[in-house]
């Protein structure tokens, strides 16, 4: 544990040196964002030795089934903690889970809506089929906010459900999907390879918080310096992967990482931050503001009722304050 972390747990919390143990945490994984760049925070702290600094080891576990199991694995103590979407935390914190949320990860994505050659423009997809996630995802809400913004509502397209940029790439290169969200560096290898971007999420949302890392309250609790730990080194893989003087470091991190080209790579840290457009916090802080706005659109979309609750019922903000974060 860095001296940092240890002089704020003294301070705090009566720890002494002896509390600062190594701990080992098991970390619950979206399989399907095990390659993205979505999990590039993850890969930049082990790699740059950022959990090894904070005495923290970090067992990822593939949870199957897609991001809505992420809690529930949580709360069936299978992992200690998790990334999820937020809109599943919500859900399950209201329906009584003690997860709670400890740290952001991305904060406003670029879902690019890409289309067939032939589709043109957002006309083109009336009465076509386009592949979403499912209907509580952040995914789905951003995208038919995109789709109302261009003037086609609901009734005015078909959805197949498909969970994860690769599954909704795969059906638009089969031919089955006329369009499709796709993160990135798959949106990018789709343009180059011919299709169409329609347009980008972040036109119809600019402020949200898509996903955030979660704990239980109780395990947090018995747990704080592996939780200081741990969100200390998410918040200096942040602050790499930003950091211009690393930009070449974090395009060699994404390429081994997803697979993909110095170009893609390069390209895909240029849409986040040249200009900065939101999508990575800078330090692994959690937006509440972002985080109202996804309860808004769960309001909207019925899934969450009157009267709306706070954003603060669904964080515990006091790892990343000892972390110096927020």
């Amino acid at each position: 544990m860095t001296f940092r972390t240890l002089a704020i747990l003294v301070a705090l919390a009566g720890f002494s040196p002896a509390h600062a143990a190594s701990a080992t945490l098991r970390f619950g994984q979206i399989p399907s964002t095990a390659r993205a760049v979505s999990s590039l925070y993850l890969y930049v702290a082990e790699k740059q030795g950022f959990f090894a600094r904070e005495n923290v080891a970090v067992e990822v576990v593939q949870i199957p089934g897609g991001t809505g199991n992420m809690v529930a694995a949580l709360d069936r103590g299978e992992v200690d903690v998790t990334q999820t979407a937020t809109p599943y935390l919500i859900q399950a914190v209201l329906a009584g889970s003690p997860a709670v949320a400890i740290a952001g990860t991305t904060a406003n994505p670029i879902y690019s809506l890409i289309a067939k050659p032939e589709i043109e423009d957002f006309a083109d997809l009336n009465g076509k089929l386009i592949g979403l996630s499912l209907p509580i995802d952040t995914i789905s809400m951003s995208m038919r906010k995109l789709l109302a913004l261009k003037g086609l509502g609901q009734a005015d397209y078909r959805v197949k459900e498909l969970v994860g940029s690769p599954a909704r790439a795969a059906c638009l290169r089969s031919g089955e999907c006329d369009a499709v969200p796709l993160g990135q560096p798959d949106d990018l290898i789709a343009v180059k390879d011919g299709y169409r971007r329609l347009g980008l999420s972040t036109e119809a949302v600019a402020s949200f918080q898509f996903e955030v890392i979660a704990a239980r309250r109780d395990f947090a609790q018995t747990h704080a310096p592996a939780m200081i730990g741990f969100v200390s080194a998410l918040a200096d893989a942040f602050r790499f992967i930003r950091d211009p003087a690393h930009r070449d470091d974090a395009v060699n991190a994404i390429v081994a990482l997803t697979g993909t080209s110095d170009e893609i790579a390069r390209a895909t840290l240029a849409l986040y931050l040249d200009p900065d457009r939101g999508v990575l916090p800078r330090q692994a802080e959690i937006d509440l503001d972002g985080l109202s706005q996804v309860i808004a659109f769960m309001g909207e979309g019925g899934t969450v009722k009157l009267p709306l609750p706070a954003p603060e019922q669904f964080v515990d903000l006091q790892y990343l304050r000892a972390a110096g974060v927020q």
